[in-house]
């Protein structure tokens, strides 16, 4: 691994706490992620399921974990099963860890190769009332694709047609919405190594550059700094890519009098970072540009008073809308007579900033989390608002991470550049 070994404790605490809400007499089971082909022999590199990381730490492919507390042998409450690692693998596929190694990074203490795991099982299951297993039932998931976890209850359902069912993904998801002090310090890290890469290109953006050279200029920062590298596909937005959501084609040559719009983030230790700043390509705002820019800005500032605890995430977004509406009538981009128009299911201030304003963040981007429960001390959530002027060929989006305090919100990327006369000093 690149990044510094957390501390297992982490794992410990996260897996007695997932315990506290599980049925007596049950087990759980968790299995990583697959290795995924792109074609011939290749394989995509593999990312792991970020329950099964939360609870163990294991970043490493085929590992199950059974976990049953009240099992009769205590040794046999929580066992890690790993994939069995030979001097041949490691000629061809580099280092696996080894029952030790992953006994130290996850704090379980029986580790067993993996071709036990189909022996063991059904011995724990006799003396388990029902069974939890893992999906993903993340809100913004649509992928059709079958996953190792899907499998898997497949098989449980066959194979053992009598036990019951229960979901894990609600209760880890309850629980890595509140972030332990270990985890946001790597956030805090990944944030920084993001600071970094901004400040490089910063000096690199100018009139002719490519968005490509300028996505390199980052994953060379990143990379340097022991990150894997990009935290999600990273948005080089340039000219009117920068109205475009989720542009990632990052193929444009960076024109003068252009904004580039740079919706990136790095990792650090499989924690994200999502950072969103919007500069001039020649190093300085036009009059319009900065006019949208403080709107932005300003949006940004007040969305951050109302993001505290005992608000929800549903009722932050209406009150967010609020303000932008304000913004936009005060800019001239929409007027009262939209205003009375409107169609409340799609208000006015819709047509120049379409999406939310904030997401969870952790293992994953858009980490797991619930909009309709109360903001509470230990959330880490993004602030992004955004106004995208198709007409006038440039958006503005700007995006901070955001821990949620008791007293006062913390600013993760406090220290990346933000106001627009600072952007210009370090461009100029």
């Amino acid at each position: 691994m690149r990044y510094d070994r957390i501390n297992n404790s982490l794992y410990t605490k996260n897996r007695k706490k997932y315990l506290d809400k599980v049925e007596t007499n049950s087990i759980s089971v968790l299995v990583s992620n697959d290795e995924l082909p792109t074609n011939a022999d290749e394989l995509l590199p593999f990312v792991q399921n970020t329950n099964l990381l939360y609870l163990t730490g294991i970043d490493q492919e085929d590992t199950y974990l059974i976990l049953a507390p009240q099992f009769p042998d205590r040794r046999m409450r929580e066992i890690l099963f790993i994939k069995e690692t030979s001097e041949e693998i490691a000629i061809w596929e580099g280092n696996k860890l080894s029952k030790k190694e992953a006994s130290e990074i996850s704090g379980i203490e029986t580790v067993l190769w993996n071709d036990q795991f189909e022996k063991i099982l059904p011995l724990i299951l006799t003396e388990s009332k029902n069974i939890y297993l893992d999906k993903n039932e993340h809100i913004r998931s649509s992928t059709e694709v079958e996953t190792a976890q899907d499998r898997f209850i497949s098989k449980i359902e066959s194979k053992f047609p009598t036990f019951e069912i229960k979901r894990s993904y609600p209760i880890l998801s309850e629980n890595r919405m509140i972030k332990r002090e270990e985890e946001i310090s790597q956030i805090q890290r990944a944030c920084e190594i993001t600071e970094k890469g901004f400040r490089r290109v910063l000096k690199f953006i100018k009139p002719g550059v490519w968005e490509y050279e300028i996505e390199a200029e980052y994953s060379h920062e990143f990379i340097s700094n022991r990150s894997k590298g990009f935290a999600y596909q990273p948005i080089i937005a340039s000219g009117i890519n920068s109205c475009c959501l989720h542009y990632n084609t990052n193929n444009m040559q960076c024109e003068d009098g252009d904004i580039i719009l740079m919706d990136v983030g790095a990792e650090y230790a499989n924690y994200r970072s999502d950072m969103t700043r919007s500069v001039p390509v020649n190093g300085k705002f036009s009059d319009r540009q900065l006019e949208i820019y403080k709107a932005v800005l300003n949006v940004k500032n007040e969305a951050n008073k109302i993001l505290r605890p005992g608000n929800t995430i549903d009722q932050y977004h209406r009150e967010v809308g609020k303000i932008m509406e304000s913004e936009l009538l005060r800019i001239k981009l929409i007027d009262k007579t939209d205003i009375k128009n409107q169609d409340p299911k799609n208000p006015a201030f819709k047509k120049y900033f379409m999406h939310g304003t904030s997401h969870h963040l952790g293992l994953d981007v858009h980490d797991v989390g619930n909009f309709y429960v109360e903001i509470k001390e230990g959330n880490v959530f993004t602030i992004e608002p955004g106004i995208y002027i198709k007409e006038e060929k440039f958006g503005i989006r700007l995006e901070d991470d955001i821990l949620i305090g008791r007293d006062n919100n913390v600013n993760l990327m406090e220290n990346i550049p933000i106001l627009p006369e600072e952007i210009e000093d370090i461009m100029n």
